[in-house]
């Protein structure tokens, strides 16, 4: 079992930049694949970045260049660096988790992920 707290959302201008938390606990957080995933009202989650328990990473097209994910394996603690933020950026992002390997060639898939956070809110104002 893993618990996930996010934080670090609110809101900001297009173009500018916030950096999401997610505190875990519960389990050996190093064994987790993690990711962050967002949300608007009537759509399906998306993935948006995933690392996996070496480090390597994988991110959705749409922010591929812009937003930054990582891991304090030390301090239990995912984060997500979101730079030149857009409006279409604007969502609630929940981080989440699941034990193992990440299966990237599967792309970012809330359906492997069995660990959720209750999201945090990033608005991004044009």
């Amino acid at each position: 079992q893993v618990q996930l707290v996010e934080s670090g959302g609110g809101s900001v201008q297009a173009g500018g930049s916030l950096r999401l938390s997610c505190a875990a606990s519960g389990d050996t957080y190093n064994r987790y694949c993690m990711a962050w995933f967002r949300q608007t009202p009537g759509k399906e989650r998306q993935g948006v970045a995933a690392i996996d328990s070496d480090g390597s990473t994988s991110y959705a097209d749409s922010v591929k260049g812009r937003f930054t994910i990582s891991k304090d394996n030390a301090k239990n603690t995912l984060y997500l660096q979101m730079n030149t933020l857009k409006p279409d950026d604007t969502a609630m992002y929940y981080c989440a988790s699941h034990y193992g390997s990440c299966w990237f060639v599967a792309g970012i898939r809330a359906a492997d992920f069995d660990y959720w956070g209750q999201g945090t809110q990033v608005t991004v104002s044009s």
